[in-house]
């Protein structure tokens, strides 16, 4: 009798405003690590480049990964109950005919997406210890932080800056 084969299935979310290093060590880690990934690029007003080019970022680094977009998320965020009700009703919404089996991220927000749809946690580099970035670093000073980001985005970055 044969065993039957389960398909793993992760996915992350993000702003990526900019894309950077770190966004990039946690899909590359969920595209090791899984059978299919699935990146989903949220709407945000934190940087002037639009989410179809965040997202072709995405897409020129890592053409098997599923890019889903998420246009006019709700603006509630927070760990509390009511917020994560919120955010989790849109991200379903939008991920609506897939089966994640785990949730990628570096976020402490990562164990209540998780929960909530009832997978695996996979949480990456939260400290930040191997890539030492956040994006808030790099809309403040991409000049300075430019060693994070790919040519392509740092470009793209310096021209709307």
């Amino acid at each position: 009798m044969e065993k039957e084969y389960f398909q793993k299935i992760g996915f992350t979310i993000g702003k990526f405003a900019p894309l950077h290093k770190g966004h990039q060590f946690v899909i590359e880690t969920a595209r090791k690590e899984m059978d299919k990934v699935i990146v989903v690029v949220y709407d945000t007003d934190l940087i002037a480049i639009p989410t179809e080019k965040r997202a072709n970022w995405i897409r020129k680094l890592y053409p098997d990964v599923i890019i889903k977009y998420a246009h006019h998320p709700p603006m509630q965020y927070g760990l509390d109950k009511k917020s994560v009700g919120i955010q989790m009703e849109f991200l379903s919404k939008i991920l609506v005919g897939e089966k994640p089996t785990h949730f990628y991220s570096s976020e402490p927000y990562g164990e209540y997406v998780a929960k909530y749809m009832g997978i695996i946690d996979r949480r990456v580099d939260e400290a930040r210890i191997i890539v030492p970035i956040r994006a808030t670093a790099l809309r403040e000073d991409i000049e300075a932080n430019k060693q994070w980001v790919e040519r392509m985005v740092y470009l793209d970055c310096k021209s709307c800056g």
